[in-house]
């Protein structure tokens, strides 16, 4: 590793059998719209045990083609954890409908079931659930909430490929579940999102979504000899190109790998923070493979004497890239002006992002990278004297 080179939270891995899978399209006659595209919605619908899957632009993309399926719409409300990207959120209200903020758990920061039963309104149409860091909801108590009061159940799972519950696939826990294939996710194509369900209707109505609202696609008009097409209703030029499947469907032969290696990184971290008190890794629930698209520490700072801030500050100016993931979504102006939301509408995700941090993780994270991320870690902790509040 280059003493100068920064260690970041996350990172591809692109090898020579990926540059060669995107030539061979590159060579071809079909660069979007072509067969790579259905056959990389084939391969992820089976590694995540899903009927159908369907393929769009980016994470964000997948998040609005799901709500559109489900028809959210004005005054349609839609429940969903402030620890989250901006653009679960924003997906909301891209279909005119309202994000209501439900609390995390203060252990794991995923959504809290109770804390949802208790935002449920006769407006309510949705749970959107936040498999925060690549560990999957509860989502056998979020199916109770969503069975009783007929709603949709959403897995915003951009973070969690790969990942699973008792034997049972994210992707295959929720109605409808979204991936993102960003270059720091599980498996990247450079940007690229996913949507998979086993409703048919739904997605039908994403693939139409995603091509502008028409009707048919240029393969069908051309089986049936003919040139005419209809906007049979609203869409967005969403699609994904053969160039991007190829890379997907050749990435993610090496998803299992690379799970393993992330899960053997947390272990390390795990046993690295074991002896520290105040360094506190989030908790994994029971009976759960976790994906560890991040890995988070929650800081107690009346143990350890150091702040976030200048913890965070030393790390990067050692050469180590932490992150903090996320300033809670009712927090940005946009949606205290929108919505009305602010401090105090959360206080268990508050209270945590206060005291998170990133640590780098992903598969070719070094053996003396990792070392240096502890190393130095452990350097700046027990040598601040830091007063709290700094």
């Amino acid at each position: 590793m280059s003493a100068n080179r920064m260690i970041p939270y996350g990172r591809q891995w692109v090898d020579e059998l990926d540059i060669q899978a995107v030539v061979a399209v590159l060579e071809s006659d079909w660069l979007t719209t072509g067969p790579r595209v259905q056959e990389f919605e084939q391969v992820v619908a089976h590694c995540v045990q899903a009927s159908e899957a369907v393929a769009v632009s980016s994470g964000t993309a997948a998040l609005h083609a799901a709500m559109y399926a489900i028809g959210i719409g004005p005054g349609d409300e839609v429940i969903l954890p402030p620890i989250t990207f901006v653009a679960t959120a924003n997906a909301v209200v891209m279909q005119g409908g309202t994000p209501v903020f439900a609390d995390v758990d203060s252990e794991t920061l995923l959504l809290d079931p109770g804390a949802v039963k208790a935002k449920v309104t006769s407006k309510t149409k949705a749970i959107l659930a936040v498999d925060y860091a690549g560990q999957p909801c509860d989502y056998e108590a979020l199916r109770v909430i969503a069975d009783r009061n007929g709603l949709a159940l959403v897995a915003d799972a951009c973070h969690a490929l790969g990942a699973s519950e008792r034997e049972r696939r994210v992707g295959s826990l929720a109605d409808l579940t979204v991936f993102s294939f960003h270059p720091i996710k599980a498996i990247t194509t450079g940007e690229g999102g996913m949507v998979v369900t086993d409703s048919p209707e739904w997605a039908s109505r994403m693939r139409r979504f995603r091509n502008h609202g028409i009707s048919t696609d240029h393969h069908q008009r051309l089986a049936h000899e003919t040139w005419e097409y209809q906007m049979v209703s609203f869409g967005m030029n969403y699609r994904l190109t053969d160039i991007q499947c190829a890379l997907g469907v050749s990435q993610l032969s090496k998803l299992p790998g690379w799970i393993a290696m992330r899960q053997s990184i947390a272990m390390q971290y795990d046993q690295a923070f074991s002896d520290m008190p105040g360094i506190n890794p989030l908790r994994r629930r029971e009976g759960v493979d976790h994906a560890y698209h991040l890995y988070i520490v929650l800081l107690d700072q009346h143990q350890t004497g150091v702040t976030r801030s200048h913890l965070f500050r030393a790390l990067r100016e050692s050469g180590i890239g932490v992150h903090v993931h996320y300033i809670p979504v009712h927090l940005h102006t946009f949606y205290r002006e929108r919505f009305g939301t602010g401090p105090g509408l959360c206080p268990v995700a508050e209270a945590a992002y206060e005291r998170m941090l990133s640590l780098p993780i992903y598969p070719r994270l070094h053996d003396d990278e990792f070392e240096k991320v502890i190393t130095t870690f452990r350097a700046v902790v027990e040598s601040s004297s830091c007063p709290i509040g700094a």
